[in-house]
């Protein structure tokens, strides 16, 4: 299976900063064995379309549960399809946290983006307190159950133990396998034999010297960056990390 580097900026760049991102990307990027997508803040969208060279794909950070109407602000799952978007990351522990989505949300908005052709990166992941309880493994099988319900097989789900985001710290390799493993199971038991075709992504203080190490695990398939996407360099260093993984 090939591996995805879904590339999460968050909110970061304008879309003048993207436009330059995406031309010294151009200028240097040769497609290897992982997958790349981009995913963008709403406004920087369009501007990633017209310069991201051919290979790297078009990503999202959120969508919208409803398809359309009076929803002052959001970004329907219809209109990032238009722009030619095709992942959205959904439910990811900054949205859960910073806006109070629930699982039930997450699960909606999963739906919305595949009823529209996109492809959900659907977030998982335990904070520290329930990793030091020895909880990690139930509680993330429990937020991935509420978070696929009803959601078609076309998906890639990311464990992010929150722990590790933007903190320096890294799940091992190990750590990342033994839930990458535990959700390939809980996918099995939801989606039969498809489930062999579902990436497992990890993320969490992902960087060019950490992803092969974590990414030849069996049941990884690729990581969820964030801070390392900011920067063509860290991006690159990534996609030869893989290419000799």
């Amino acid at each position: 299976m090939r591996n995805l580097l879904a590339l999460n900026w968050k909110m970061n760049k304008t879309p003048s900063e993207a436009r330059s991102w995406a031309a010294e990307l151009a200028e240097r990027f040769e497609e290897g064995d992982a997958e790349l997508a981009v995913m963008a803040p709403a406004v920087t969208i369009s501007t990633l379309a017209a310069n991201l060279p051919a290979g790297v794909g078009l990503g999202a950070q959120d969508v919208s549960a409803h398809d359309s109407g009076a929803y002052t602000g959001e970004v329907s799952a219809g209109m990032l399809a238009d722009l030619g978007v095709g992942y959205v990351v959904v439910g990811h522990s900054e949205r859960r946290d910073y806006h109070g989505e629930t699982d039930a949300v997450v699960a909606a908005k999963a739906k919305q983006a595949q009823a529209n052709g996109i492809v959900p990166i659907v977030c998982v992941g335990e904070k520290l307190d329930v990793r030091e309880k020895g909880e990690h493994v139930a509680y993330t099988l429990a937020q991935l159950a509420g978070s696929l319900a009803g959601v078609g097989a076309d998906v890639v789900v990311a464990y992010e133990p929150v722990w590790a985001i933007g903190t320096g710290k890294t799940a091992t390799a190990d750590d990342a396998e033994e839930l990458a493993a535990a959700i390939r199971g809980a996918l099995e038991q939801q989606y039969g034999k498809r489930a062999a075709e579902i990436r497992v992504l990890y993320g969490g203080s992902v960087k060019p010297d950490n992803i092969a190490s974590i990414c030849v695990k069996p049941n990884v398939n690729g990581a969820l960056v964030g801070g390392a996407s900011l920067k063509v360099a860290d991006v690159l260093g990534m996609n030869d990390a893989l290419k000799n993984a």
